[in-house]
């Protein structure tokens, strides 16, 4: 059972709650592994997906969750809807409860939006994305990929590699696995990292190589194009060479590195493709965490009655 009514961000969550979804999502994990993988627990919820932003693999995992616990599910497009037409934010929001729905799922580019959602309407909320704030559901499935690997998270040494500046994936993932006892270093680009976040207890370090000798895992992230100007990457080639996970590279350290990635993937910019496929990734493993950890924040939230009205 968990504190929260929802699942915004995973800044001060408590980490027996992320425990507790991690745990449960083992149990999943063992549901998507039978012939028939499906169970009755959402039987009769109806939850919309709320996607103002384009999504393949949050929303196709959010979906395949939904439909293994036997939700009802609708699909909700701002590029087709009333919003077009000039329809506000709130009566959007309550148009949709209005229908009866027990939870929302909403990816949006605004940070915030999630939060902003849970003033106008009753149903659970979780964050599938908001801007460049967190992805806090993205974050669990790394660290239920993680615990999967090494059979912990408490004192875990773990790097995230890249765009950190435009990434909320990694601002998840740093207040999470520090929540969790793993401690955490930032590398890539300095005009890349933001100025605050060795105000939340993590390292920088620009030097790939020696964050890559300290690390027991690299979370590898995308440089993202779409929220950038050209000025701040200014050449591929050099950020290849400075922070892409090459095969030379990882050859050059005589250890076994965890390689993860969230996706969409750039091959031959920041992960080579004999590293994406080779057998040190677990980035297929993260996609199918990916379902059995969402099917767990569905059934705690949805299925089960939080412990108080916290949001």
């Amino acid at each position: 059972m968990l504190t929260h009514k929802h699942l915004l961000g995973l800044e001060n969550y408590p980490s027996k709650d992320i425990q507790a979804i991690i745990d449960t999502a083992f149990q999943f994990r063992e549901v998507l592994d039978r012939p028939i993988k499906k169970v009755p627990s959402l039987q009769g919820v109806t939850i919309v997906n709320l996607f103002f932003e384009n999504s393949t693999r949050t929303r196709i995992s959010f979906e395949l969750a939904q439909k293994r616990l036997s939700a009802d599910t609708v699909n909700f497009s701002a590029s087709s809807s009333s919003l077009k037409k000039g329809e506000s934010f709130k009566d959007t929001a309550q148009n949709i409860e209005a229908m009866k729905i027990d939870a929302v799922v909403m990816r949006h580019p605004a940070p915030g939006a999630p939060l902003h959602l849970t003033q106008f309407i009753d149903a659970v909320v979780i964050n599938a994305g908001d801007g460049t704030h967190e992805h806090p559901t993205q974050a669990i499935l790394d660290m239920m990929s993680l615990q999967e690997k090494f059979g912990k998270l408490a004192g875990l040494k773990i790097a995230i590699v890249g765009d950190i500046l435009h990434s909320r994936v990694a601002l998840s993932n740093i207040h999470g696995l520090q929540s969790m006892g793993a401690e955490v270093t930032l590398c890539g680009p300095t005009n890349l990292i933001p100025s605050f976040v060795e105000d939340l207890g993590v390292t920088v370090n620009s030097n790939l190589d020696e964050v890559m000798e300290w690390a027991d895992a690299l979370n590898v992230l995308r440089i993202q194009r779409e929220r950038m100007g050209s000025a701040l990457l200014p050449s591929v080639r050099e950020y290849r060479s400075l922070f892409g996970i090459t095969e030379e590279r990882l050859a050059n350290h005589k250890k076994e590195i965890v390689i993860m990635h969230p996706g969409p993937m750039n091959r031959g910019v920041e992960i080579d493709s004999q590293v994406a496929d080779g057998g040190q990734a677990i980035i297929l493993d993260q996609v199918l965490n990916g379902v059995a950890s969402r099917m767990a924040i569905l059934y705690l939230l949805c299925g089960e009655k939080p412990e108080d009205g916290n949001a």
